[in-house]
């Protein structure tokens, strides 16, 4: 008895789609680091170039430590989400001819930094009900003395 042929029996070939490969769609929401980047970006306004990016995502970060390498990855993958766009400025003689690459912030990127940015808020409230509102000083101490148990 023959087996009925279904919507899927293509003569044992499936079909599949391939998707082109590199740009990603945005996914909507951002990794902590993603999130430093754009507000560096977003702060730096006319200035965000690699350089200004990093030390102000090192400000944003500290204690922690920001490299270079891992700022110009995100912007990167920024820049192929859509979240930003890049364009070189005319060379300067402080450079000795060469020119810098600028970022700004895309209307996806603002738009991704203010839902991370709201969320941070409805954390923060919560968090900081429980834990007070001061806890977070503690992370402008030094790093061998935030977590000392309290003697009682």
């Amino acid at each position: 008895m023959p087996v009925p042929h279904t919507a899927l029996d293509s003569g044992g070939r499936l079909p599949y789609i391939v998707g082109v490969m590199g740009r990603q769609e945005p996914s909507g929401s951002l990794g902590q680091f993603e999130q430093l980047v754009l507000t560096a970006i977003l702060t730096l306004k006319d200035d965000a170039y690699g350089v200004s990016i990093q030390a102000k995502a090192s400000e944003l970060a500290h204690p922690k430590d920001v490299s270079q390498g891992a700022v110009y990855v995100t912007l990167d993958r920024l820049e192929d989400k859509g979240m930003i766009s890049s364009q070189l400025s005319q060379p300067t003689a402080e450079r000795g001819g060469r020119a810098k690459r600028c970022y700004r912030l895309e209307a996806l990127g603002e738009r991704a930094l203010q839902e991370s940015a709201a969320t941070a808020k409805r954390i923060w409230d919560v968090t900081s009900e429980i834990w007070g509102k001061d806890w977070a000083s503690e992370w402008a101490r030094p790093a061998g003395k935030r977590w000392r148990k309290e003697s009682v």
